[in-house]
């Protein structure tokens, strides 16, 4: 069977890497995918924002099943234009896809059906921003409406800067777009989880839980990023409360989506503050995470393209992902400048050495081939991943892979996992 991924970053990559494993997959190829991907896959350009372009390419192609990786291809309808023309492919329509395209319909689905979230508003004009506003108090945490890229949750720590934030969403000032719509929510405390299921519609399977760490810096400071690195371990949730999540949050979101008559057939990525009065829904992505995906599927021990195919034919009940104990840590490098502006086109060194540390995949985020050479060409280049029986010897193989790497303003965080250690050395 052929494969055919869209998507260019770290979770195309190990998502590339994950079906490659399958014995019934005979060909991996990834749609415009990276310099690292290139080097198991076959790449090809195309424009993902063109729809009809990724329709072309896939009856061209012609894959036994196409996977989406990122979420803007979701939010233009390619699943449904696929589907338009016969072929087999793994995502949320453009429907289902709400649930992360727009914030203000996923806060108000969570309260349709009752499953718990931070309190809300969500508002279209100046008049009902201040209305809303002096409602909570700070922190208050401001949202963009629709996809942003990891750049549009905003927490104030007074009312004034807040009105402030959601005027320069509105004006488009801060994205570069105008907001039609800015959520409001009170500020939530606790531990994050990122909790993936796939779903068929119908029936949900979870993936392990995982944590990542959004911000630039160590000790989780300063700008949020796309992940500076993800972790999973057998400790990080006990089975009652993963099952309590599973129960009333994932379940009951899947089940809410068939009664509305938008199906959700994909990931559904939940991802949750363990507050003190429980779990509760921060937002909502349609897509495997990223860089969750690098951390979980080293750890799976079951062919990725079964599950998949089981969503899309509507049996994945009579499905059982099985998982490899111990823990898992993905370690993100960066280019010097990232989130903000930064340079590319600099060699990376070291990758051979870094692959055979016992336990460790490197999966490319940003790099183009360039003749003989691998060089950087995004703000997130490398996710380092390592599996292990230990968070600790996963984090230790992750970091000795980290040490063979080399690139002009490579910059990572020491601390990945900081969190977790601190609770398991008590």
């Amino acid at each position: 069977m052929k494969i055919l991924i869209l998507g260019s970053g770290g979770r195309e990559h190990a998502l590339a890497w994950a079906v490659a494993r399958s014995e019934r997959v005979t060909e991996v190829v990834c749609a415009p995918g990276n310099g690292g991907m290139a080097q198991s896959a076959r790449c090809v350009p195309v424009n993902l924002k063109d729809v009809d372009a990724v329709v072309r390419l896939a009856e061209t192609e012609q894959p036994g099943l196409t996977i989406v990786g990122p979420e803007l291809p979701l939010s233009l309808g390619v699943v449904d234009a696929l589907k338009k023309c016969g072929l087999r492919v793994f995502g949320p329509s453009r429907g289902a896809a709400m649930l992360e395209t727009s914030k203000g319909f996923a806060k108000r689905f969570l309260q349709r059906h009752n499953i718990p979230t931070a309190k809300y508003a969500v508002c279209t004009t100046s008049a009902e921003l201040r209305k809303a506003v002096d409602a909570f108090h700070p922190p208050i945490v401001v949202k963009a409406d629709g996809l942003a890229a990891g750049k549009g949750v905003i927490i104030c720590t007074s009312r004034q800067t807040a009105l402030e934030a959601a005027q320069g969403l509105f004006s488009g000032g801060l994205l570069g777009e105008a907001e039609r719509q800015v959520v409001i929510e009170e500020f939530l405390e606790g531990d994050e989880i990122s909790f993936l299921c796939l779903s068929d519609g119908t029936h949900v399977v979870p993936l392990l839980p995982a944590q990542d760490h959004k911000r630039i810096g160590e000790g989780d400071t300063g700008p949020n990023t796309g992940g500076m690195g993800a972790y999973t371990a057998d400790e990080l949730l006990d089975p009652a409360m993963s099952d309590w999540i599973l129960r009333h949050i994932a379940e009951p979101t899947v089940r809410g989506m068939a009664e509305e008559d938008t199906p959700f057939v994909g990931v559904l990525y939940c991802g949750l503050m363990m507050t003190a009065r429980g779990p509760e829904v921060l937002e909502f992505n349609v897509r495997f995470g990223d860089p969750e995906t690098q951390a979980i599927l080293p750890r799976l021990d079951s062919d990725l393209v079964d599950a998949l195919e089981a969503c899309i034919d509507g049996r994945l009940r009579e499905t059982e992902l099985r998982w490899t104990p111990g823990a898992s840590a993905c370690v993100v490098a960066s280019s010097a400048g990232y989130p903000g502006a930064y340079k590319t086109g600099v060699a990376i060194h070291g990758l051979g050495a870094a692959g055979q540390v016992p336990g460790v995949q490197v999966f490319h985020a940003g790099s183009a081939e360039v003749g003989p050479q691998l060089l950087t060409a995004g703000g997130r280049v490398l996710g380092v991943t390592a599996a292990a029986g230990s968070l600790e010897e996963a984090l230790a193989r992750a970091y000795q892979a980290m040490a063979e790497i080399d690139f002009e303003g490579m910059y990572y965080r020491r601390d990945i996992g900081h969190r977790a250690l601190k609770t398991l050395r008590k």
